[in-house]
């Protein structure tokens, strides 16, 4: 490409021909970032089933973080999908099983550069086999408190800030149930009670018993041994400062505009969203809402325990051996 341009630079031009030249140049100039900038047309962040990729090498099980490029075919078998996110980051789920052309699946994306490409970056590298290893290297594990105690699957006090209204609290215990789950606001006064048989609830922040509070203690028991959280363990959930909020609320909008969040696969971009932003909270919100939505499908709730254990809310049971 700059040997074209060394060549035409010494040639001698007429008043159209140096017009034409510019536009050449400009035309080139604007074709680079897709012809050279990118060697793939589409990476896989999302798999469920047997599908299949095509390349120079022959056939090979679709796998997470993959690179498909225009000579490729991907096949999408009975019952399974793909989720695809094309060069310029506009998302693509192939759900037909059928073989397709990398290519025709190329013609099936328009529009301009899309803000999900950082997310997708993103998604992909803290989940790639370098990270995970990394991971699993470091130190720290997740305090528990005694035998029979009841450890709440979210994040430290300093990461409990939250920008949504669902609240998605889920707890690990050998205690059963049924579990109390009470609210409280920061003078330590209820304001919230529920009950579940199962070791998870969902509480709507939007209702009016939460109007004017900003930070809200989490505390669960269960109602058969007693078991309860260690106080010290107890987390807290925060409300975001105006200023950081009209912030988020910038780069949700943006987000939301190129995806539907009412897909499994549109959550996912959400959850790395909320991650990247530092918000936990809503990024478990946001990965038990696409786990709902595709519950047979197993990337899904791959990404979730990962997400759970690179930000020590869950012990990696793999990592504590090798310790």
């Amino acid at each position: 490409m700059f040997g074209t341009f060394l060549v035409i630079s010494n040639c001698k031009f007429t008043k159209s021909m140096k017009k034409g030249r510019f536009q050449l140049i400009v035309g080139l100039m604007l074709l680079a970032p897709f012809t050279y900038g990118q060697d793939y047309a589409f990476r896989v962040l999302a798999s469920k089933g047997s599908n299949e990729i095509k390349t120079a090498e022959g056939w090979q099980p679709v796998k997470t973080g993959a690179s498909l490029k225009l000579g490729d075919e991907l096949k999408v078998s009975e019952n399974a999908s793909v989720g695809l996110v094309h060069n310029s980051g506009k998302p693509l789920e192939v759900k037909v099983a059928k073989t397709y052309k990398v290519i025709d699946l190329q013609a099936q994306v328009s529009g301009n550069s899309s803000v999900l490409n950082k997310y997708t970056d993103f998604i992909l590298s803290s989940n790639s086999a370098e990270a995970k290893k990394n991971r699993m290297s470091a130190t720290g594990a997740v305090h528990r408190g005694p035998v029979g105690s009841i450890h709440p699957l979210l994040p430290g006090n300093q990461s409990g800030e939250i920008f949504g209204n669902q609240l998605v609290v889920n707890w690990e215990t050998d205690s059963k149930g049924p579990y109390q789950i009470t609210i409280l606001n920061m003078f330590d006064e209820p304001i919230y009670k529920a009950e579940a048989s199962d070791k998870t609830v969902t509480v709507n922040l939007a209702d009016a018993k939460f109007s004017g509070e900003d930070a809200l203690l989490i505390d669960i028991r269960s109602k058969t041994t007693g078991a309860k959280i260690e106080n010290e363990a107890r987390p807290m959930v925060k409300r975001l400062s105006q200023a950081k909020s009209e912030k988020i609320k910038t780069g949700f909008a943006e987000l939301t505009k190129e995806l539907d969040t009412n897909t499994a696969f549109g959550s996912l971009f959400l959850a790395g969203f909320y991650e990247q932003n530092g918000l936990l909270v809503d990024a478990i919100a946001a990965y038990e809402h696409a786990i709902a939505l595709a519950p047979d499908d197993p990337t899904y709730k791959e990404y979730y325990l990962e997400f759970l254990y690179r930000n020590k809310i869950k012990d990696d049971p793999a990592a504590k051996k090798q310790q």
